[in-house]
C-alpha cells in the first residue's frame, strides 16, 4: 500500500490547492489515465496506440474516420477529382492556425503526407499512386496520379494506429526515422502540448488551444467538432493497475482506459463511476512472429504454432465472460469480408504436429525470445500464456519482460535474437486499425516496409494491391476472400482471439466517445 501511494504522488504531482480553489482547478482539469506510459512523442515514428492518443490531442487530420470508417473532412473544407479522376485537389478551411500563430498551408501538408508516408504502408501505396504531390495555392493540396487510387480519402483519413496528421512544413520534413522531440509538438488540434511540464513515461500536459474553430458537426469518432471544454488535460500514468483503480474511485483521475479486468465488477458497484465498452468492434489479440530468424521464419512451425494456440485460455486472461469470443481470422470477426477459418483440432494430435514441425524445421532446444510488457495488462497476460504453451511444446523459453516503451525499441531490432532482436510477441489493435487490407499493418507481408516481424510473401502483396485497385465490388471481394486464404497459409500472426474491453469514468464525466482510440474532446464535468 505504501509503494502504491508513492506512485500515485509522483505521477499526480502538482502545487497543492485548498477549498473552493482545489474544486476550481479539478472541475478545469481533465485528468486521464492511458493503456501504456507515453515514452515517445512522435505518431510517426512510433504509431502505437498511445502516442496515437497523444498525437489526436495536439495535431489534426485532413480528413477523418467515422464510426463507419466512413471518410470525412476535417480540415478540409472538400475536394475536388478530375473527370478522369486522376487528379484530386483537397481544399483548406479558413483560418486553420498552428499553436504559434502559423497559418496551415498547403506546403504543410504536402510535408506531412510524406512523412507519414515513408512510414504507413497505406501512405506507401498511395505515393506508389502518385505522380506529383504539390501546393500550387497556400490552401490547396494537389494529387497527380499514375494510376486510379479510389481509397484516396480513405487513406488521409486513416484511423487508430498511425493516422495521417499534419505538421508545419519544418518539423514535417525531418526524416520519418528520426523521433521529434518535445519543442517540435506544434500542431493544430484542440490541444497545445506543454514541453516543459513533460515527464517521460509518467505524465504529459496539455492546455486548451483557444485559437481552434471546431467544425460544426457533431462529434463522431475521430471526425465533427472537436469541442474542449476543458482549460488542461493530464495524461498520467500509474504503473500498477490497483493504484489506478483507486485514483479514479477517489477522484485523483477521472478516466481510467482500461482498468484490470478483474476490478471492473468492483468499479461498476461504485455509483461514482461508469464503465461501457470502449469500442464495440473489439480488439484483436495475435501472436506475432520474427520471420526473419528460425525456428519462425519455416512456415510449418508457424501452421502448428498457430493450430495449438487454444484461445479461450488466451482470451480469459484479458476479458470478462461475455467480452470475448474465439476468432480464427486474418481480421476481426464480424466486419465486411473476414473471413473465418475452421480451427484446428485440438489436443495431444496438435501438439505432437507442432514438435514434429520444430524438429523438421531444425530446432534444437536453442533459446527463444519472447518479448512481453509488465505495464500493459490487455498484453501482459496474453505473453505469459505463450511463454507456458511454447514450453509445453520443449521450446526452451526464454521471455523478456520490461516496460512497454522497452519493449518497443527492441520490437524495432532486426539483430538475431541473441544480439538484442526476438523471436515472438504478443499484442493486440483495435478492430478499426486493421479492418481491411488498405490499413491493416499486420496483414501486410512486403519484407522490410512490413510491420515488424517483417514478413514476406509477394503473392500476398499482389492481392492487397489487387484489393486497392478494384475497379468494383466484386472484383475488390474476390481480391479479399484470395488475399486471406493466402495469408492465413503463410501465418503472419496467429490470432488469440477477439475480446471487447471497459473503460472506466468519474459518473460526473459524460461525452465519453467510442472508437479505436480515446478521444480526449466532447467531455464535459457534471
Amino acid at each position: 500500500m505504501t509503494q502504491r501511494r508513492a506512485i500515485l504522488a509522483a505521477a499526480l504531482a502538482a502545487p497543492v490547492l485548498r477549498g473552493a480553489q482545489a474544486q476550481n482547478a479539478r472541475a478545469r482539469t481533465l485528468r486521464f489515465m492511458p493503456q501504456a506510459a507515453l515514452a515517445v512523442l512522435d505518431p510517426v515514428f512510433n504509431p502505437s496506440t498511445i502516442i496515437t492518443t497523444h498525437g489526436y490531442c495536439v495535431w489534426d487530420t485532413l480528413y477523418g474516420a467515422d464510426r463507419a470508417m466512413r471518410p470525412r473532412p476535417q480540415m478540409a473544407a472538400g475536394h475536388e477529382v478530375s473527370a478522369n479522376g486522376l487528379e484530386w485537389r483537397i481544399t483548406l478551411r479558413d483560418g486553420l492556425r498552428f499553436h504559434d500563430g502559423e497559418r496551415v498551408r498547403g506546403r504543410d501538408c504536402v510535408a506531412s503526407i510524406r512523412r507519414w508516408a515513408a512510414r504507413d504502408n497505406f501512405g506507401l501505396a498511395l505515393m506508389r499512386a502518385t505522380a506529383e504531390l504539390d501546393a500550387p495555392e497556400d490552401r490547396v493540396i494537389r494529387f497527380r496520379l499514375h494510376r486510379l487510387f479510389p481509397a484516396l480519402l480513405d487513406a488521409l483519413a486513416k484511423p487508430g494506429s498511425s493516422p495521417c496528421f499534419m505538421m508545419p512544413e519544418r518539423f514535417a520534413t525531418t526524416p520519418a526515422d528520426r523521433a521529434l522531440g518535445p519543442d517540435a509538438m506544434i500542431g493544430s488540434g484542440p490541444w497545445r502540448f506543454q514541453p516543459g511540464e513533460y515527464v517521460q513515461g509518467s505524465r504529459s500536459v496539455y492546455l486548451r488551444n483557444e485559437a481552434y474553430e471546431p467544425r460544426d458537426e457533431p462529434a463522431e469518432a475521430a471526425t465533427g467538432g472537436k469541442r474542449v471544454h476543458f482549460d488542461r488535460l493530464e495524461l498520467v500514468w500509474l504503473p500498477d493497475g490497483g493504484t489506478a483503480a483507486a485514483a479514479l474511485r477517489t477522484g485523483e483521475v477521472d478516466w481510467v482506459e482500461y482498468p484490470l479486468p478483474d476490478l471492473v465488477p468492483l468499479l461498476q458497484r461504485d455509483r461514482n463511476i461508469r464503465t461501457q465498452i470502449y469500442d464495440p468492434n473489439g480488439f484483436l489479440g495475435f501472436l506475432r512472429f520474427n520471420h526473419l530468424h528460425p525456428p519462425f521464419s519455416d512456415v510449418r512451425v508457424r501452421r502448428a504454432i498457430r493450430d495449438v494456440l487454444v484461445q479461450p485460455d488466451f482470451m480469459q486472461a484479458v476479458a470478462l465472460p461475455g467480452d470475448w469470443q474465439e476468432c480464427h481470422s486474418m481480421f476481426p470477426c464480424g466486419l465486411p469480408g473476414a473471413l473465418e477459418f475452421p480451427p484446428a483440432p485440438r489436443g495431444p494430435q496438435a501438439v505432437e504436429r507442432a514438435r514434429a514441425a520444430l524438429r523438421e524445421a531444425g530446432y534444437s532446444g536453442e533459446p527463444i525470445i519472447h518479448i512481453n510488457p509488465t505495464d500493459f495488462p490487455a498484453v501482459t497476460q496474453q505473453g505469459r500464456v505463450t511463454v507456458e504453451v511454447m514450453r509445453s511444446l520443449g521450446l526452451n523459453m526464454q521471455p523478456v519482460e520490461s516496460d512497454w516503451a522497452s519493449i518497443l525499441a527492441r520490437r524495432a531490432n532486426r539483430n538475431p535474437p541473441a544480439q538484442g532482436g526476438w523471436h515472438l510477441h504478443n499484442t493486440n489493435a483495435p478492430a478499426a486499425t486493421i479492418a481491411n487490407p488498405a490499413v491493416s499493418f499486420v496483414i501486410r507481408m512486403n519484407g522490410a516496409q512490413a510491420w515488424p516481424g517483417w514478413p514476406e510473401d509477394p503473392a500476398v502483396e499482389e492481392q492487397v494491391a489487387a484489393w486497392l485497385s478494384a475497379a468494383d465490388a466484386e472484383a475488390q471481394e474476390v481480391a479479399m476472400r484470395r488475399l486471406q486464404e493466402l495469408a492465413w497459409e503463410s501465418v503472419p500472426i496467429a490470432p488469440t482471439g477477439l475480446f471487447r474491453l471497459r473503460t472506466a469514468f468519474r459518473a460526473d464525466l459524460s461525452g465519453v466517445l467510442q472508437g479505436p482510440n480515446p478521444f480526449l474532446w466532447n467531455l464535459r464535468r457534471g
